[in-house]
């Protein structure tokens, strides 16, 4: 097989030009993966005033979300694969590119059909985070490439954070199309400060793209997950549900098959089925299907009208504040990540960050009537993230070959993606069955947030459990003695002395 084959670098550029592009490297990335997830998140306060803004069904509208998620599920791997193969940077700025060409398309129309292609392409910019953590792990020194894998991890969360609260800020007091028209001009900035200030990796893998094997796990997936996300909707014992699944199924067993006996796959399963890479992936499934119950559910949880009983009725502004101690909270807890994953290993940090969004539960089940506590609840389970985010990418890299880095992350953050739409699909249905009339209108209750919290809290101690399993890493274990070793012979030298 073929070795990583590094690609010659460009000369000429003035040194200073060079010092500046090596320190904006790591701000650049991290500001590109919170513009991605600022852009995922910024149209959930516009759903509900979508029908009438766009003239559309409330169905429909609600394609302009599940059409990010197939997008952004289908293109991950394919373009962490393509990142391998011809170039992180160049396969980065075209994701960002795409991303900003969905928001100017929105941008400029109200028509539900080009608002739903939109958000499609702007679903390429999940592989943004992928990426640039195998970009931070080629340029990189290891004594800086934790901490900044650590924080590129953690943008999803700090965007997410960030995007709810300036949408609602938008859609309060301006056109809404003036939030796409902002999210367009970031968009531009960063496709422009990435194609100057990130180098080209110098790790490619060659090979020919694995184009069937592209078009057959894209089918699969687009089955699984629209199956997940519409099953409320259409019935999860509806005929065409069933028969999504079971495509899914049938297509994934084929394309599992080819990628086992084509000479360029577009996943290595041969490196998926190792435990130290296949157990990452499902502690990454587990993980985001915990995390992301806190965001659905707080939300619906403080804006619930107060004649529930519990709900406290705040504003689509006021929710969005709710949720900011967690970005923030996510920014400054990711280099505690990094230092607990260089001194115990990332599979520690991954267990103890399951274990804390689990601990975060039991906080909200005690009480989630008192905002504060609330807020508290949802701030533990964003801390437990962050550690949890943050370890998997560095468990993906010390565990698959350079050539390969990018699209396995890939792999990891899609297992994510389908633990988040799982979570949402399960959270709606506890939820809906747990409903009682109020004013007219169906509201969740009280026991139903409750059992929802305890289900997240359940698969958080889950991936705990997954996490432990995970083979240890020889080489930090072997280099953790050697320390041991060192600092065992100096106190020796220190006594003779």
């Amino acid at each position: 097989m073929d070795q990583p084959a590094p690609i010659p670098q460009p000369s000429g550029t003035p040194a200073g030009a060079t010092r500046l592009r090596d320190r904006l490297t790591i701000p650049v990335l991290a500001s590109g993966g919170i513009l991605m997830a600022v852009m995922q998140t910024v149209v959930v306060p516009l759903l509900p005033d979508l029908p009438r803004l766009t003239g559309a069904s409330a169905a429909s509208v609600s394609w302009m979300v599940t059409a990010t998620l197939l997008a952004g599920a289908v293109l991950t791997p394919v373009l962490g694969r393509a990142g391998d193969m011809y170039g992180k940077r160049r396969v980065l700025t075209a994701a960002l590119a795409l991303m900003t060409v969905g928001s100017v398309m929105c941008a400029l129309s109200s028509d539900i059909g080009v608002l739903i292609a939109a958000r499609a392409l702007q679903g390429a910019a999940a592989s943004v985070v992928p990426l640039s953590i195998s970009i931070l792990r080629d340029e990189l020194p290891p004594e800086r490439r934790g901490s900044a894998v650590a924080l590129m991890s953690s943008t999803v969360g700090i965007g997410a954070a960030l995007g709810l609260p300036l949408a609602a800020l938008v859609v309060q007091y301006a056109d809404w199309h003036t939030m796409f028209w902002l999210t367009s001009a970031l968009g531009a900035l960063g496709v422009t400060a990435t194609w100057w200030a990130v180098k080209e990796s110098p790790v490619r893998e060659p090979g020919r793209f694995d184009v069937l094997g592209a078009l057959g796990l894209a089918a699969a997936l687009v089955c699984l997950l629209l199956g997940v996300s519409q099953g409320g909707q259409w019935g999860w014992g509806s005929p065409r549900i069933l028969g999504l699944f079971l495509a899914s199924v049938v297509v994934l067993a084929l394309w599992w098959r080819w990628q086992l006996r084509v000479q360029r796959p577009l996943v290595d399963l041969r490196l998926v089925t190792r435990p130290r890479v296949g157990l990452s992936h499902v502690a990454a499934l587990l993980t985001g299907f915990a995390f992301y119950a806190n965001t659905l559910v707080t939300a619906q949880l403080v804006q619930a009208p107060k004649a529930t009983g519990y709900g406290l009725g705040l504003s689509l502004v006021a929710t969005g504040l709710c949720l900011l101690p967690s970005g923030v909270t996510m920014l400054l807890f990711s280099p505690l990540s990094a230092r607990i994953s260089a001194s115990r290993g990332p599979r520690i940090t991954l267990a103890v960050g399951a274990a804390v969004i689990a601990c975060g539960y039991v906080l909200r089940i005690a009480d989630s009537r008192d905002l504060w506590m609330i807020v508290l609840g949802a701030t533990v389970v964003a801390t437990g993230t962050t550690l949890a985010y943050s370890a998997l990418p560095t468990l993906i890299l010390r565990a698959v070959p350079a050539g390969q880095t990018a699209s396995s992350n890939g792999v990891n953050v899609l297992m994510r993606t389908i633990g988040q739409a799982t979570s949402s699909a399960a959270v709606a249905a506890v939820l809906v069955h747990h409903s009682s009339p109020v004013g007219g209108v169906p509201v969740p209750t009280l026991r139903g947030y409750l059992l929802a919290f305890a289900m997240a809290g359940a698969v958080a101690v889950a991936a705990c459990a997954a996490a432990l399993s995970i083979p240890g890493d020889a080489s930090s274990d072997g280099t953790r003695r050697l320390r041991g070793a060192a600092r065992g012979a100096r106190d020796e030298a220190m006594e003779g002395a």
